[in-house]
């Protein structure tokens, strides 16, 4: 006699799962948190997820792809295929409030909303994630990941990255 598989898991549950795989570079956010995540399909014992990058070249895509198929293999999913899709658009303005939210309170300061130019939207003062004050400069053109920037607030003296505007 044979033994079948009696997994059923809903999509509304990887969703759940894979709320809990962090971004392996700004650990405070998921990859739901981001919006990396952007499609999941369930059939009985396989899933199939679409994954957009933060950017085309992110370096970390490959690791995401791993921490989310590991993931799904560890709820008993028997085939799993992750698929990036590079050409897709993503932009911070798909953060929301609570996700920006996390990353102040990590010290990383959100990106802004988008103004009608990228120059206008460079312009908006950044607020320290640490003390709230707008007296802040940049220090650097790049952060330690390509999604963020280094600042350097003259209030508390702390240097802090910003999260980029896309």
């Amino acid at each position: 006699m044979a033994l079948t598989s009696t997994l059923s898991h809903t999509v509304e549950e990887v969703w759940k799962a894979l709320d809990e795989v962090q971004d392996p570079e700004i650990p405070v956010l998921s990859l739901v948190d981001l919006k990396v995540v952007r499609e999941i399909q369930v059939e009985g014992t396989s899933v199939t997820v679409r994954l957009v990058p933060t950017f085309a070249g992110c370096p970390a895509m490959e690791t995401m792809r791993r921490d989310v198929e590991r993931r799904l293999a560890a709820m008993g999913f028997t085939e799993v295929s992750v698929h990036i899709e590079r050409s897709a658009s993503w932009s911070t303005e798909q953060m929301m409030d609570s996700t920006k939210e996390k990353l102040r309170s990590f010290g990383i300061a959100p990106p802004p909303s988008k103004l009608e130019s990228l120059h206008a939207t460079l312009s908006v003062p950044v607020p320290c994630p640490f003390c709230e004050s707008l007296d802040t400069r940049p220090d650097g053109e790049f952060g330690s990941t390509l999604c963020k920037q280094y600042f350097f607030c003259n209030a508390c003296r702390q240097s802090f990255e910003r999260f980029k505007p896309l």
